[in-house]
């Protein structure tokens, strides 16, 4: 027995001097701060968000650290796995989705009483697959080809089209950032974004008349104030959660002691704005701090993208860190009234099980390639002839 446990302490101090200390304290700080704005903003209700949270954060951590042990390398040989699974999820939804209450789209599953949300699985299998196609055409030389552009497209084009027609268009829009990133990044030439705006341009009239729903449209009218019901209807939302984190001053009220909080003024606020309980309660300098916690990981991920063994480990830290840039940058416009409510939660803070375990398992990529990026390799080693 203690010949065991010698082994086991041995094998978790290998792998904490391997693995990136500082981006979990990171994720650490982050979630700490999401359980106390979901535990203040319960008061509001009976539901126990705090409870399923943490779950999720218990069950994410164990599967991102298993996960980091693995070596990153087996994801694009499986590669085409990840493509069946993200595929197979899609179609699950379209045969079995469900409503939650509180939002207008079909893009939930009841699993036993619980509600889970493929597309945030389908996210991290997108980045694996699009990670495995750039490093092809990459090793090939074939970047700057049009055929080859033109294939990425599609591949983009697919998740970002049938969770569209899930009537998740704030879900597609990520993807669609999370493409244009990674392929950025990667060296597609910018000539080929400007000819796509202009397309997108070409046809926003249509967009507008005959793709978009009454819904819809007001959505972007609350932004400019054209509609008389701007604040009492379709703009309720963000202009309470706009008058809440203007209450909170420089400092906030203090956590747990937010008014509007406590009586839930802002509608669902749990999910798309649990940033305005930080801005209530925590008030502008809390807020810096965790838009700093953002910007510190993103920094972060950025630097294991440059730093990685491979072509495939920068597109994955790439993909990984357009994945956050892009929900954060979207969430605090939504919140702010710069952007329209499209339903995107910000990371690891927004309440909902499904996209803070996908967050994590995301982390346990990026520390994998952190781990086998390193001159010794730890744990589980692919053969030498691979």
């Amino acid at each position: 027995m203690r010949t065991l446990l010698k082994n086991i302490y041995g094998k978790i101090s290998d792998y904490f001097q391997y693995t990136d200390k500082f981006l979990w304290l990171i994720i650490i700080a982050l979630n700490t701060l999401s359980l106390l704005l979901i535990a203040s903003m319960q008061r509001a209700g009976e539901y126990n968000y705090l409870k399923t949270q943490t779950a999720a954060l218990v069950i994410g951590l164990i599967g991102a650290i298993i996960l980091s042990c693995f070596d990153y390398k087996y994801l694009e040989k499986l590669w085409w796995l990840a493509a069946l699974v993200g595929l197979g999820l899609i179609a699950v939804v379209f045969l079995f989705g469900i409503r939650v209450e509180g939002t207008d789209d079909t893009a939930w599953i009841n699993l036993g009483g619980y509600s889970l949300q493929p597309s945030e699985i389908v996210k991290i299998c997108f980045i694996v697959t699009l990670s495995a196609h750039i490093g092809h055409i990459t090793k090939k030389g074939n970047i700057k080809s049009f055929k080859e552009v033109c294939l990425l497209a599609v591949h983009g084009a697919i998740p970002v089209m049938l969770i569209h027609l899930q009537g998740d268009d704030g879900s597609a829009l990520i993807f669609a950032l999370i493409f244009i990133i990674m392929t950025f990044a990667a060296g597609v030439q910018i000539r080929y974004y400007v000819l796509t705006g202009i397309a997108i341009g070409m046809c926003a009239p249509f967009v507008w008349t005959s793709v978009l729903n009454d819904d819809q449209r007001s959505r972007f009218k609350v932004l400019l104030d054209l509609d008389e019901n701007s604040k009492s209807v379709y703009g309720w939302q963000q202009y309470q959660g706009k008058l809440s984190i203007a209450s909170g001053g420089y400092t906030g009220e203090g956590l747990f002691k937010g008014q509007r909080v406590g009586y839930g003024i802002v509608p669902e606020q749990e999910n798309d704005f649990i940033f305005t309980v930080a801005g209530e309660e925590l008030g502008f300098i809390g807020c810096c701090i965790i838009l700093g916690l953002f910007l510190i990981m993103l920094l972060r991920i950025f630097y294991k993208s440059a730093n990685a063994r491979d072509e495939f480990g920068q597109n994955l830290c790439i993909g990984v860190f357009a994945l956050i840039l892009s929900q954060v940058s979207v969430n605090i416009g939504m919140v702010l009234g710069f952007l329209p409510v499209v339903g995107v939660t910000l990371p690891f803070f927004s309440a909902g099980g499904t996209s803070l375990l996908g967050l994590l398992l995301c982390m346990g990529i990026v520390q994998s390639v952190h781990i086998y990026s390193s001159d010794e390799r730890l744990i589980i080693k692919p053969h030498e002839n691979e």
